[in-house]
């Protein structure tokens, strides 16, 4: 693959912290239900998903494909998509281990080896729509789907990317500007991310032909406890959004 910068950091950050999140996929495999973000907040809450009964779905960044597993077990024609050859490692072991197949692919989000309108949903889930450049795989996106296709993506919300310190946990206070968090890198993490505020979502989206149909924002849960991402207190996130999971159509063509 012949890859940008950024993109080469990402793969090379994820190809060690893998092994990181065997244990989480083991776990998210052998549940159906479906769930968001770092509290496990239940989709049956949120309501982002449409019916995926007999949709083509394409999961771009899928990671270890736990969440193009919960769809596939709803019907979907389920495709993963991701950079990491690790993290694919552990997504076929587990298919193999569940009886579930359904194709993974090594790739760039921003280069998806697919035909366009191959997809009636495209969806990210803390992949690419956090470690890509945003215009790129926006683009991609908006080439796999058909006319009316669904895009539906969660990421960190603005509030969270301007809060959070160089390393340690996020606080209470701005330390850097709304300007300065795409792209953005952490002192305890060689990874690169790319944050966008709502304003800018929504002028992407809709010069690519998106228009969007849905903002969730997500709290930490009442009963929350902490996670392995000591970087997020509780407290923090049952005050202000965590993550943010967009909801868009692609405009219908003639």
């Amino acid at each position: 693959m012949s890859l940008p910068d950024h993109a080469r950091e990402n793969k090379a950050s994820w190809e060690v912290e893998a092994a990181n999140y065997v244990e989480p996929a083991r776990r998210n495999w052998a549940t159906d239900a479906i769930s968001w973000g770092m509290f496990g907040v239940p989709e049956s809450q949120v309501g982002a998903l449409p019916d995926v009964n007999a949709m083509d779905v394409v999961e771009l960044g899928c990671g270890t494909a736990y969440f193009s597993a919960w769809l596939a077990r709803r019907g979907a024609r389920s495709t993963g998509i991701d950079i990491t050859e690790n993290q694919l490692a552990t997504a076929r072991a587990l298919q193999a281990e569940h009886g579930l197949e359904f194709p993974l692919i090594q790739a760039s989000a921003e280069d998806v080896p697919l035909p366009d309108a191959c997809a009636d949903l495209v969806l990210s889930e803390y992949g690419a729509s956090l470690w890509c450049e945003p215009e790129a795989w926006i683009a991609e996106a908006a080439r796999l789907l058909r006319p009316n296709g669904h895009l539906v993506f969660l990421t960190n919300s603005v509030l969270v990317a301007l809060t959070a310190p160089p390393s340690g946990p996020n606080g209470d206070r701005l330390v850097r500007g709304q300007r300065e968090i795409s792209p953005l890198r952490f002192e305890d993490d060689d990874g690169v991310e790319f944050h966008l505020a709502h304003s800018d979502w929504i002028a992407l989206l809709s010069r690519h032909g998106f228009t969007v149909t849905g903002l969730h924002e997500l709290y930490a849960p009442d009963d929350a406890e902490p996670t392995r991402h000591d970087w997020m207190p509780v407290e923090w996130g049952q005050r202000w959004p965590v993550e943010e999971i967009w909801t868009a159509r692609l405009s219908g063509r003639p």
